[in-house]
């Protein structure tokens, strides 16, 4: 049985991952306004952390961005380089969305599947790609099969698995124990590296351990400010005194009694 997590696996090859840009950016719901007028880069090759209370349009904003919420929207999203969305994204939501016919090899290995280019390397890669998530054993597993960690990393291995250059994840570590958490930020990370990377999260110290750049969402329609850009590389270690001291001040930011 395996339970390690490893991080020694084959991260993406983004040489020149784009950056994106929201330009005047307008999208309401039926009776309700997420975004008037907004502005927003996310900068190409970086881990950006987006923060904010429940409600305020964060996983909304991906939405857009992954090109699966047209209706309603006006003003422009684009990236640096070529907009094909299905081409240059990979988007991790919230539910896992697996799908439960499927083993969770074949979950992983869904966007190839769907393709028509599943191939050896490309199953090996799965199957490697399980195996550092600890999940070797479970591949011929149904999701049913899995607890809810379970399930939440195999649609985190399925984003990776699609190696595009730039990624969109909401909440993608928000049901694992504590020590898996910490594991899975650390393959996350190993893989990513040169990606764009727009990831959603509540919760502050996974923003300070990931995040090349920290903003925080607030309001409706949505308000964005720069709130952090932590030292060093990600993934930084949480019982850093430096990451400590970040970790107050953007609670304080979240909590509006540091507007500065």
């Amino acid at each position: 049985m395996n339970n390690g997590i490893k991080t020694d696996t084959d991260p993406v090859k983004c040489p020149s991952a784009p950056s994106i840009f929201l330009e005047n950016v307008s999208f309401a719901y039926p009776g309700e306004e997420i975004f008037r007028s907004f502005n927003f880069t996310v900068k190409g090759g970086q881990w950006t952390c987006l923060i904010g209370p429940s409600g305020c349009g964060k996983s909304t904003l991906l939405r857009l961005i992954s090109g699966t919420l047209r209706e309603s929207l006006s003003g422009h999203i684009r990236f640096s380089h070529g907009n094909d969305h299905n081409r240059l994204t990979a988007w991790m939501a919230q539910k896992d969305l697996l799908l439960p016919w499927l083993t969770v090899l074949d979950n992983v290995c869904l966007g190839a599947r769907l393709r028509g280019e599943m191939s050896v390397q490309k199953r090996e890669r799965a199957i490697s790609l399980l195996e550092n998530a600890g999940l070797g054993e479970y591949s011929n597993s149904l999701p049913l099969e899995l607890s809810g960690g379970m399930r939440q990393r195999v649609a985190l291995l399925r984003t990776l698995m699609e190696k595009r250059s730039v990624i969109l994840m909401d909440e993608p570590f928000s049901a694992l124990d504590a020590l898996t958490r910490l594991k899975l930020q650390d393959l996350a990370a190993s893989m990513v590296k040169g990606a764009t990377v727009l990831m959603v999260t509540h919760d502050p110290l996974e923003a300070l351990r990931l995040g090349h750049i920290i903003y925080v969402m607030t309001d409706r329609p949505a308000k964005l400010s720069q709130a952090l850009i932590p030292p060093g590389s990600p993934p930084r270690k949480p019982g850093d005194p430096v990451i400590v001291s970040l970790q107050a001040q953007l609670i304080d930011r979240l909590e509006g009694r540091d507007e500065t």
